[in-house]
Order: C-alpha cells, then sequence, then structure tokens
C-alpha cells in the first residue's frame, strides 16, 4: 500500500495552497482523496506529483481546462505532446497581442507625457476636443475607450 500524506503536507510539498487543492479536486482535475475516519484528506505521492504538474502548467498560464485536456490525453495512453504545443503556441500567441498592445499604450503615454512638457496654461487635456483630433486617426485599442470622446462642459 502507498503512502498516504495529509492534505497540508501534500499542499506544501507540491508548492500550492490547501484552497487550490479543494479547486482542483471540486474540477476533477485531482480525484478524491481518501479520507481518515474523521474525514481529513489523504492523498498519495502520485497526487503531489499531479497537483505539482498543475502548477507549473498554471504558471506557464494555461487555463484548468486546457490542464484538464492535458490529463485526459494522458491518461488515454497517447503522448499530450502535440496538444500541450498547440496550447502554447496560442498562449505565445495571446502574450503577443498583450505586449504589441502594452506597446502601444506604452507609446501613447510617452507622447502625452511630451506634450505635458511643452504644455502652458492653455495646455490641452485629455478631454479637449484638440487633444481627441490630434489622437484618433485609427480605431481605438480597448485601453483607449478610457479616452474615448466626451462632452465639452
Amino acid at each position: 500500500m502507498a503512502t498516504l500524506i495529509s492534505w497540508p503536507t501534500s499542499a506544501a510539498a507540491a508548492g500550492v495552497t490547501r484552497k487550490a487543492v479543494r479547486v482542483y479536486e471540486a474540477k476533477d482535475l485531482l480525484a478524491p482523496a481518501d479520507r481518515t475516519p474523521t474525514g481529513y484528506r489523504l492523498y498519495e505521492q502520485r497526487d503531489v506529483e499531479l497537483l505539482t504538474f498543475i502548477r507549473r502548467a498554471r504558471t506557464l498560464g494555461l487555463h484548468l481546462d486546457d490542464i484538464r485536456k492535458v490529463l485526459t490525453i494522458r491518461s488515454g495512453g497517447i503522448a499530450s505532446c502535440p496538444a500541450v504545443r498547440d496550447m502554447l503556441d496560442e498562449r505565445i500567441a495571446d502574450i503577443d497581442a498583450t505586449v504589441e498592445e502594452l506597446l502601444s499604450l506604452r507609446q501613447f503615454l510617452v507622447g502625452t507625457r511630451r506634450r505635458a512638457d511643452n504644455c502652458c496654461t492653455s495646455c490641452p487635456s485629455v478631454y479637449s476636443k484638440k487633444f481627441r483630433a490630434d489622437n484618433q486617426a485609427e480605431p481605438l485599442p480597448r485601453w483607449k475607450s478610457a479616452f474615448a470622446p466626451v462632452p465639452d462642459i
């Protein structure tokens, strides 16, 4: 019989919180644990290894649904490498899009900061018509929606 490990010890060994263990069990990523006569959860070493895998996958930004797909493929005896590569490619594309959006935001902020340096008492604010006219030559990304035209008061 395998050595059984207590719930807090299993969580600590895998580097996850006890709450995460409950969530992974509730989401069927982790099989329900054996219980002591008093109701405490007990896990085997393979469960700790699975929790460690889930933590590492979450660190890479994979969603629980993606992790479940990988675990299902693995449990079927099929190599999960192609599926993991596809998921990682999607995650990389998401990150690239976010980086592009952040660089655009940075460029916008730098330009706004430069205009603020050249500012005098008649400085255009982000709410003025002049400012909006200068900065809306192309469609607005999501983050620029905060600077959508506001009626002048």
